[in-house]
């Protein structure tokens, strides 16, 4: 995994919708990349049990958004910000909660995590020679979705996890930019907005 190529610096504004930041954060185990992810406790009531990587709504107390994204990781599974090397960022993101997200990739320590149960159901480490092993990736077009038109819908599905969603669409900008996998030209199916998701 080759992190030289993600953008480095970017302005801390977001117009528009509700400032947020994520931190994705790559872990060295085994000599091997991986990723750490959060599955979101199932009462929250934006995105329940959905897998994530740490982050949130942006805060009065966060001089920027790169302070947000650490603020939040250290809150939701105890990665302290000194202990994370903010290498780079991907491009910004909406979602259907109206947030405008900035995602941050930082390079982490492996060891354990414990996740803040008023937020985190788990901490799931998943290996990027996983997330890139075609057997364990599908994707959907969805069309007519009231807010996002036709759109692609990104799936993984690594040790009993699945990435999908606006993590997912960040995950495929992550790979391709840092390994040699890229997302298939074209999706595994075409369904209608409402269809039922494979999860």
């Amino acid at each position: 995994m080759d992190l030289s190529g993600l953008r480095r610096h970017a302005p801390q504004s977001l117009a528009g919708r509700r400032e947020a930041a994520v931190l994705a954060p790559v872990l060295a185990r085994d000599g091997e990349a991986h990723l750490l992810f959060t599955k979101r406790a199932a009462h929250l009531g934006e995105h329940p049990g959905q897998m994530s990587f740490p982050g949130g709504g942006r805060e009065p107390i966060d001089r920027t958004l790169t302070d947000t994204a650490l603020r939040e990781a250290d809150e939701e599974v105890g990665m302290r910000s000194t202990e994370v090397d903010v290498i780079g960022r991907l491009d910004d993101t909406r979602t259907s909660s109206q947030y405008a997200v900035r995602p941050f990739v930082g390079v982490a320590p492996d060891r354990e995590y414990v996740p803040d149960e008023s937020e985190v159901a788990e901490v799931a480490i998943l290996s990027v020679d996983a997330l890139t092993d075609p057997a364990n990736y599908e994707s959907e077009r969805r069309v007519d979705h009231p807010e996002y038109g036709d759109h692609r819908v990104h799936y993984f599905h690594v040790d009993g996890y699945t990435v999908w969603g606006v993590t997912g669409r960040m995950v495929v900008q992550l790979l391709e930019r840092t390994t040699d996998w890229a997302a298939p030209p074209e999706p595994d199916r075409v369904v209608g907005a409402d269809a039922e998701l494979p999860i």
